[in-house]
């Protein structure tokens, strides 16, 4: 019965609009004071939650994003991917999703790709005649590849909290990222068609040759990162580092965009940042140990398993759980809350972690989509001054691709798993 209280006082605090790190923490609270249970349990439990090598990765990678987006990099991925299939039908729209490809090399967050890459995006698709809710919804729905092509924050804190492999949830991520980038262009071209949007500039090599000349060093940011880490070069959390020294020496020394005054800056957003992730992952460790004791993920492994005994209905009910879930909650906190439950579930139907975590990921990508929560809706709303409710009518028709997408990802799990299983296993 106490279980039970403390699932429902964290569905109240959260209701109620309590940050996720407090109702976390205050249900779990409530759970130990009324068990008996010793109160140095929850400090051991919080300390161990963020006591992980794999974490110190988390601030590095945020860093990275928050001087990539400073220094004008992202201005220069812009102007090189418009240089490469800005000549197709709908030409800025495919110049969108590869601008968000390539970015996603770098900050591994669709809210960064979102921030950083959108103000750019959607003025010049404004510009050139485009409608608004088109120019919004791809704007919206190419940020969600960042958190899937490595460096990924939530695979990060994923692979921490499940004990999976990092290096080998970064190779899983790489397919499929390029398979949600094709889903979004042959939307935007059924667009383009549709609404007869124009073609960019034709195709000249020489301006391709000099763009990408510009864009070479910032280019050679995913190349370091995932390169190193696929090679063995370093660990995630090495390659994070590498990320942010190169950053600093591209902002600083070769394009001087960066002064010491924003490099303070973006570290104390950074430090922000990083503190309320931080919180909630200390948080859910309190939680998690609570349903490990009390083998709640067994409990409902086993009523799960004897509701619905085929595989495939129980993989698109967890599915669903975690799309609900989406819908209502920030993606890393719904990973330190839904993964002690639902991996344990898909292990015992044959899911392999590591692609569990890749759908788990693109699951929750598409609750930033979504209403009330949906932050990258949020955070466009705010960059293209358009209101929240027609950015949500405009990113609805994208959830098409991104939910078919997820459906091929989860029932032809080869899509993932081979990159891994050709490098690590």
């Amino acid at each position: 019965m106490t279980l039970v209280l403390m699932f429902v006082l964290l569905f109240v605090l959260l209701i109620v609009g309590a940050p996720v790190a407090v109702a976390l923490g205050v249900s779990s609270l409530f759970f130990i004071a009324t068990s008996g249970m010793p109160s140095l349990v929850v400090l051991h439990n919080m300390v161990n939650g963020i006591n992980s090598f794999p974490l110190i990765a988390v601030p590095f990678f945020i860093l990275a994003g928050h001087l990539m987006n400073s220094s004008g990099i992202t201005t220069k991925i812009f102007v090189f991917a418009r240089a490469m299939v800005g000549w197709m039908h709908g030409g800025l729209g495919h110049v969108n999703v590869g601008a968000s490809v390539i970015f996603a090399g770098m900050s591994g967050a669709a809210v960064a790709d979102a921030g950083g890459l959108g103000n750019i995006e959607i003025k010049a698709m404004r510009d050139a005649g485009y409608d608004t809710d088109f120019s919004v919804g791809i704007t919206a729905a190419s940020s969600t590849i960042g958190p899937i092509i490595p460096p990924s924050l939530p695979l990060v804190v994923y692979g921490v909290i499940a004990d999976t492999s990092i290096g080998q949830l970064f190779a899983a991520g790489l397919i499929p990222g390029l398979i949600m980038a094709l889903a979004l262009m042959i939307m935007v071209g059924f667009y383009a068609r549709l609404r007869k949007y124009p073609r960019d500039d034709r195709f000249l090599f020489s301006v391709f040759i000099r763009t990408f000349a510009d864009a070479i060093l910032p280019l050679m940011t995913p190349v370091i990162i995932v390169g190193g880490i696929l090679s063995g070069m370093f660990t995630p959390t090495e390659a994070a580092i590498a990320a942010v020294a190169y950053s600093l020496v591209l902002g600083l020394f070769i394009y001087r965009t960066l002064t010491w005054k924003s490099v303070l800056r973006v570290s104390m957003e950074t430090i922000e940042t990083t503190a309320s992730i931080m919180l909630i992952v200390a948080a859910s460790a309190i939680f998690a140990w609570i349903l490990t004791a009390n083998q709640v993920a067994q409990v409902f492994a086993r009523e799960l398993l004897g509701f619905a005994n085929d595989p495939t209905a129980v993989l698109l009910i967890i599915m669903l759980i975690v799309l609900v879930v989406g819908c209502f909650m920030e993606t890393i906190a719904a990973i330190t809350i839904l993964t002690p439950v639902l991996l344990p579930v898909a292990v015992s139907i044959g899911v392999d972690p590591v692609h569990f975590g890749i759908i788990l990921i693109l699951n929750l990508m598409i609750g930033l989509l979504t209403p009330p929560v949906g932050m990258v809706l949020y955070v466009l709303s705010k960059v293209s001054a358009v209101p929240f409710e027609q950015c949500v009518k405009a990113t609805a028709p994208f959830l098409i691709p991104l939910v078919t997408v997820l459906l091929l990802l989860t029932f032809v799990p080869e899509l993932s798993m081979w990159l891994p299983t050709i490098l690590y296993r």
